[in-house]
């Protein structure tokens, strides 16, 4: 197999007539969810679980075993089974803050090709391939295959050599005035994945700029958006349509379509669970001041949101949040009316861990807690 010889962008071979059914598809599912995000007033807090769920899931195309809840459980002093679990676990965190650091640049300056490496850098700080050039396009060949001899490779992206000059026409695309945000969104996602710029990393990373780009294209008010879902459950069509962009003609209709089919799956599945969520949250904020008349009942709450599995100890680090005591006694009424669940019981120093279970079983669509 020889190295992939990317098509120049932009694509002129494009046949738009079977894609425009779909293009208004998607402009109106994504208008939709949109208008939703646009009508919450706090989504760093009611989307953070969704934020880490598809942090887990595009993070588990790549190879990683490590589960939603077993984040949460991390992220609240619970020991991971293995070392293995532990660096899955931390893959999925930075690839959490990477997409926070890429939010706040995109507020101050238009997506480049030096944020993609500062994102590349966060995404594989200390964990597996940190001593693989992190933050630094590869100047060695890679491929994709079932073993380490490039013989056996099943995908061979282009040569080092080529790899700089294809990323400026990616990053000039990227900036382009096109027919269509959604197809050309659909090229900037494929072209990345087969010019394969980084030695480990590129799959997460080019999922990641999916929401990026509806967010800077002002698609989205927040750069929320969870496709990781469709592109696992279609794993296999998924990786066999971007290969197929390097060797077969008509190539990049099929891909296409596949994409657009996601974008459209996933807005209407991600408008329905962030309307759960919405709902969820203010039944809990009414029983929750009912249960504990506090004033501090709804900070409680969005911590709560925010981190569905904690210490009963964590609240102390919060400003304005009254004394342990207090707290422990409105987090014991919580658990004793079933909103909360307890997770490890409290030992001498080590605190209870609890669980906000219908946050997360929604987020899930399954019961875990």
């Amino acid at each position: 197999m020889e190295p992939c010889t990317p098509d120049k962008l932009p694509i002129t071979s494009i046949d738009w007539e079977p894609l425009i059914p779909m293009i208004g598809q998607a402009n109106r599912n994504l208008a939709y969810y949109n208008g939703i995000l646009f009508g919450i007033s706090n989504p760093d807090v009611l989307l953070s679980p969704l934020t880490t769920q598809e942090a887990v899931l595009s993070s588990k195309i790549e190879g990683t075993q490590a589960t939603f809840g077993e984040v949460l459980r991390f992220e609240a002093g619970e020991a991971p089974e293995s070392e293995s679990r532990k660096l899955d676990i931390e893959e999925i965190i930075n690839y959490r803050s990477a997409m926070k650091l890429a939010e706040n640049e995109l507020q101050n300056r238009p997506f480049s090709l030096n944020l993609l490496k500062q994102l590349h850098n966060v995404l594989l700080d200390g964990v597996r391939g940190r001593d693989k050039a992190r933050g630094e396009f590869r100047t060695i060949q890679n491929w994709i295959g079932p073993t380490k001899n490039i013989k056996d490779a099943y995908f061979i992206p282009p040569v080092p050599e080529s790899v700089k000059e294809y990323l400026y026409n990616w990053e000039e695309y990227w900036h382009l005035d096109r027919p269509d945000p959604f197809v050309q969104l659909a090229i900037i996602h494929g072209q990345f994945e087969i010019i394969h710029p980084f030695l480990d990393g590129n799959g997460r990373l080019g999922r990641m700029i999916i929401p990026l780009f509806l967010y800077e294209k002002k698609l989205l008010s927040h750069p929320e958006f969870y496709i990781s879902a469709y592109f696992e459950a279609n794993r296999d069509e998924y990786t066999h349509l971007l290969r197929d962009l390097c060797i077969k003609s008509g190539a990049w209709n099929k891909w296409i379509e596949f994409f657009l089919t996601a974008i459209n799956r996933q807005a209407e599945t991600n408008a329905k669970k962030a309307q759960q969520i919405i709902q969820l949250y203010e039944q809990l904020k009414i029983r929750t001041i009912s249960i504990t008349h506090s004033q501090f009942a709804v900070p409680l709450l969005d911590y709560m949101f925010k981190q569905p599995v904690f210490p009963s100890n964590s609240f102390k680090k919060l400003p304005g949040m009254p004394t342990s005591p207090a707290i422990l006694t409105m987090l014991n009424k919580l658990k004793d009316e079933g909103i909360l669940k307890l997770v490890r019981q409290g030992s001498g120093r080590r605190p209870q861990v609890l669980a906000l279970a219908e946050l997360i079983n929604l987020c899930e669509g399954k019961m875990i807690f």
